[in-house]
């Protein structure tokens, strides 16, 4: 099944794009679902349309799906979730506080995005289109199996703790008491399988993300921001979409709009190179309904094929010469300052704005060490070294 993510800042129009992106591609011949993982769940509005969380056939061959996620985690994360809930609670956290704490970062998003998945295939859908939530809700799904990984090392450390000393652990964690099995039968069952199914999905050649952004400055430096971190997380973009462009014949418009309008376009261009920026005109009116969503569709994508991979985004790859080997890592718009890597375990921490991912090493680079990272046109290159018993590896900032 092909999948497309739309995200972009608020505001930049991307439940529109997604929405136009679905329809053009139903009146293509492609059966599509089109699926709101937004909380703020606008598609219906786009749409013109009532929806709910079960599929809505709109047209022949088009679906369309307002997710639940909390419906969704309430159905999948219940045991786990009742568990922590009441050993945060155990510690005097407030109770609604304590449910909120409960939930993993990205936890919501992930469930939506699995259950879209489950519709997809109920309606027999060739195409999902995802309209996510703005860009560092979307940001969420791609860290979230990184994270997550951390927690299952503590999680079986418990499990260790617990068979070595189960009743002075248990007083320790307070009238919550232990995991009991099903929780812990539940917790297994997202870490290794829903986040390993997530991970498979997002990072293959199937799925793509398309990002949505205005031509003004911010939008540009967001959506750069976002392209960086999906890089670092292996995801890739095939589009950029600009929306609101100012028509030619916009009657009335001062002379320097125009100007204006056209540096933030070769600004995007070149930060985005060498992926397709796609343009959507500025309209009279909203594009609401349908019908106005079909012609906003079929004006954007042009001969292209709304389902195609229109680019490719570079993905890591190792290169290996005698006693060393080289990671290459592209992080288009990265900020120098804020990288730091290092060698743990056979896996390179990446760590960029807040952001951090494990990168593991091939098989073949088991035992190698890290000589330094350098940073430059747009690409991390990271060289490793075949160890020297007794050395230490190397780690920091890069160069």
């Amino acid at each position: 099944m092909r999948r497309v993510l739309y995200t972009g800042k608020g505001g930049v129009g991307k439940t529109t794009t997604a929405a136009a992106t679905a329809i053009h591609a139903a009146q293509c011949g492609r059966r599509t679902l089109v699926a709101s993982a937004d909380a703020a769940h606008s598609l219906g509005d786009v749409l013109d349309r009532e929806l709910s969380s079960r599929p809505r056939e709109l047209l022949p061959g088009l679906h369309a799906v307002e997710v639940d996620p909390r419906g969704e985690l309430d159905a999948r994360w219940v045991r786990i979730h009742r568990y922590l809930t009441e050993l945060f609670a155990a510690e005097g956290i407030d109770h609604f506080e304590a449910e909120e704490m409960a939930n993993l970062p990205g936890t919501e998003e992930l469930m939506t995005l699995l259950a879209a998945e489950r519709l997809a295939r109920e309606v027999a859908a060739e195409f999902l289109v995802i309209d996510c939530a703005p860009t560092d809700g979307a940001l969420r799904l791609v860290t979230l199996p990184d994270v997550a990984r951390g927690l299952v090392r503590v999680l079986f450390r418990v499990q260790r703790l617990v068979a070595a000393a189960a009743a002075p652990l248990a007083r320790r964690m307070g009238h919550a008491g232990l995991p009991d099995g099903a929780a812990l039968a539940e917790l297994e069952r997202f870490l290794y399988g829903d986040l390993r199914r997530l991970h498979r999905r997002l990072t293959s050649r199937d799925t793509s993300v398309r990002l949505v952004l205005n031509p003004d400055r911010l939008s540009t430096r967001e959506a750069r921001r976002a392209h960086a971190d999906l890089c670092l997380f292996g995801v890739s973009v095939d589009a950029v979409i600009v929306n609101r462009i100012l028509p030619e014949a916009a009657r009335g418009a001062p002379p320097e709009w125009f100007e204006e309008q056209s540096a933030r376009l070769a600004e995007a261009v070149a930060a985005f190179d060498p992926l397709p920026v796609l343009l959507a005109p500025l309209r009279d009116d909203e594009v609401v309904g349908l019908e106005a969503l079909a012609h906003h569709g079929a004006e954007l994508f042009g001969r292209r094929r709304p389902e195609d991979l229109l680019g490719r985004s570079p993905r890591v790859r190792f290169r290996r010469s005698a006693g060393t080997a080289r990671a290459v890592v592209p992080l288009p718009g990265a900020d120098r300052r804020t990288l730091e890597v290092v060698l743990v375990d056979d896996e390179l921490v990446i760590r960029s704005r807040g952001r951090r991912r494990a990168i593991p090493l091939p098989r073949s680079l088991a035992g190698f060490g890290l000589r330094r990272a350098e940073y430059r046109d747009e690409v991390l290159e990271i060289e490793l070294v075949a160890e020297v018993p007794g050395g230490a590896a190397g780690g920091g900032a890069c160069a």
